[in-house]
């Protein structure tokens, strides 16, 4: 049998097809084998082909024989990822708001490398979510790459900030002003990445949309804020910041219609308390930042929530009620 002009990188191609053209549902026999891998330039015989496919278990490719006709037909069988769990990740990635498009394809084309040609069509899938708007930064990537290789380094970053005016154009914030930051983690809040770390000027903790973060580099300084951060609950600081806006912190107690317990569990936690007040009622004390946002989301529950205390929270409300009256001038 004459030599192939591909032979050493015969076990390569023996993989390439098994993991391409087999899966638990289509298989490949011996002849079909030794046709595709032609098409590569490399001969073999059946004898060392069976040598091969044992092979390949050392490489972490597992490949299972079973009997066809008076014959056997061989498939790839225990892949590092199930397909369902594939599909829960293609399905992550199309409605992540963070991700842009373009990445997102890639990501997926190269989620689709994990499987058969076969089950890769079953990943190219479509997610609607209503409102979806994707991120039009293409950098958010190598910027949370950056985020954590200086928490990694313990640096202080670098970095500029910017918002859309009504030109739909990258305005930078204070005039390009270079902000200098203590990262101490990322949180994630109504589909938005945050830096959240240590502003040592202002001597507080601040944070900051990852996608409007511009030109991010390390600095040589280490970073600060160590103290304040040590008892930190990062999720509970993210449940207390409606869309990420800050405020003063109040423990607020909110009057709750018993048809809202769900809403209040899935924003607070099943380990809130929530107290009877009479048979169609209960009260809740919820720690806050408050914030426009926070009143804003009382007032989107309607008549079934009422902010009860402190009385300065209280006053608040009341301001933005005539806020909102002389607005629209009712």
């Amino acid at each position: 049998m004459p030599r192939g002009q591909n032979q050493k990188l015969k076990l390569y191609y023996l993989a390439k097809i098994m993991l391409e053209k087999t899966d638990d549902d289509h298989y490949l026999t011996m002849p079909e084998i030794l046709e595709a891998l032609r098409s590569y330039e490399v001969t073999a015989d059946r004898k060392s082909i069976y040598t091969d496919l044992k092979d390949l278990e050392h490489l972490g490719i597992e490949v299972e024989g079973e009997p066809w006709g008076r014959s056997y037909r061989y498939h790839v069988v225990g892949r590092q990822f199930e397909m369902p769990e594939l599909k829960l990740l293609v399905d992550a990635i199309q409605s992540s708001r963070f991700i842009t498009a373009k990445k997102s394809n890639e990501l997926i084309r190269k989620l689709e490398s994990l499987v058969s040609e076969y089950e890769a069509r079953e990943l190219q899938r479509q997610v609607y979510v209503s409102g979806r708007i994707k991120t039009m930064n293409e950098s958010i990537y190598y910027t949370v790459d950056a985020i954590y290789s200086a928490i990694a380094s313990n640096r202080k970053i670098l970095f500029q900030y910017f918002q859309w005016n009504a030109k739909k154009e990258m305005e930078l914030r204070h005039g390009g002003a270079v902000y200098k930051i203590s990262p101490w983690g990322l949180a994630w809040d109504n589909e938005n990445y945050y830096l959240v770390g240590y502003d040592s000027e202002a001597d507080m903790i601040k944070h900051y949309r990852v996608d409007k973060m511009l030109r991010i580099r390390m600095s040589d300084e280490e970073r600060e804020g160590r103290e304040r951060f040590r008892g930190l609950d990062m999720a509970a600081y993210t449940k207390k910041s409606f869309g990420m806006f800050g405020g003063r912190e109040e423990q607020v107690k909110l009057l709750v219609h018993n048809r809202l317990a769900g809403v209040i569990i899935d924003r607070f936690g099943k380990d809130i308390m929530m107290i009877p007040a009479d048979e169609e009622h209960f009260t809740v004390h919820v720690d806050v930042a408050v914030s426009g946002q926070f009143i804003s989301w009382v007032f989107s529950l309607g008549d079934e929530v009422k902010i009860l205390g402190p009385e300065p929270v209280v006053e608040q409300v009341h301001r933005e009620i005539r806020r909102l009256t002389e607005q629209y001038g009712v």
